[in-house]
């Protein structure tokens, strides 16, 4: 059976709980690159199973992702309340060619808009985190709800990039904490 959006959200948050989320933000260009320093192009396009994506597809999917937070995050705080649509992962890939994107490309890419996410997410005023988008799946979401969600995110993905690089991908650093 196909996960929620509402179970899909609390897994997600259940990865960043407890955790400072811009911390976590901020440190995960650098894992990722430490992941994949030195692994040969052929393994990073290697899916673990079919119809799953190779590292080379997430690293894809996260820069496309950043692109998406950093115009969700900009929007919600210029208009509170504002609506925000989802759009389908897995039609973006395909649309996207993830399979042919260069992995240090889409490593280049994430970094940029994640530096100038982080700047954002700390820019914030303590009222600003409570301004919220209404998600067309998952209903009101604020920004401290979306940074959190970002944060679990990154390591959703950082866990299965490591499980997909074996022993090669394990991290040597714990996720950052508050």
């Amino acid at each position: 059976m196909a996960e929620t959006q509402q179970e899909y959200k609390a897994r997600i948050l259940a990865h960043s709980q407890g955790q400072n989320p811009i911390k976590i933000q901020a440190a995960t260009p650098d894992r990722l690159e430490k992941l994949i320093k030195g692994v040969p192009s052929k393994r990073l396009s290697k899916p673990p199973a079919p119809g799953k994506w190779s590292v080379k597809e997430i690293l894809a999917h996260l820069s496309e992702t950043e692109m998406v937070i950093a115009f969700r995050i900009r929007l919600i705080r210029g208009a509170n309340g504002t609506p925000i649509t989802a759009y389908d992962q897995d039609v973006w890939a395909e649309a996207g060619d993830y399979k042919r994107r260069d992995p240090k490309k889409s490593l280049a890419l994430f970094r940029a808009v994640r530096e100038s996410n982080v700047y954002v997410l700390k820019s914030l005023k303590a009222a600003e985190w409570k301004q919220h988008g209404l998600h067309s799946e998952r209903g009101p979401e604020s920004l401290e709800v979306i940074a959190s969600m970002i944060a679990g995110h990154d390591v959703n993905h950082i866990l299965q990039i490591e499980a997909i690089l074996g022993d090669r991908g394990k991290s040597r650093k714990k996720p950052a904490r508050k």
